[in-house]
């Protein structure tokens, strides 16, 4: 698989973001649910703390993609339900470092929603992987 970076203007890129993702030559794309802080069974953790439940979301979503033989550099696309815009922009280098370390960059939308799933979740990551 190729991926070119499409950025007419580097403004997202020092955010930690591509403006689109041209992939080419994949064999396989894996469309992932939703993904947030909850465990085994579905009960949700870490109640309003943003930055517990950005780790946690990754956490799942590296889960998922391990099941498909996957990881984070398979991620051409993040997108981010939140119902604390502000918050979520604060803490947005939790998810850029963990992007670091694999050594990609994402296309993204950030969406401010009046609730999730649980009332104590605050985030949710919805990712298309490609290989």
């Amino acid at each position: 698989m190729e991926r070119t970076a499409i950025n007419p203007s580097s403004w997202s890129v020092k955010l930690g973001f591509d403006q689109a993702e041209l992939v080419e030559g994949h064999r396989r794309e894996l469309i992932c649910s939703a993904q947030d802080a909850v465990d085994a069974n579905g009960s949700s953790q870490h109640p309003g703390d943003m930055a517990a439940q950005l780790g946690m979301a990754l956490d799942n979503l590296e889960e998922i993609l391990a099941g498909a033989d996957m990881t984070l550099a398979n991620v051409v696309r993040l997108n981010f339900y939140t119902t604390e815009m502000d918050t979520l922009l604060q803490h947005f280098l939790v998810v850029n470092e963990r992007f670091e370390g694999a050594g990609v960059r994402f296309a993204t939308t950030l969406l401010g929603v009046a609730s999730l799933a649980a009332p104590d979740l605050v985030v949710a990551l919805e990712a298309t992987a490609m290989d």
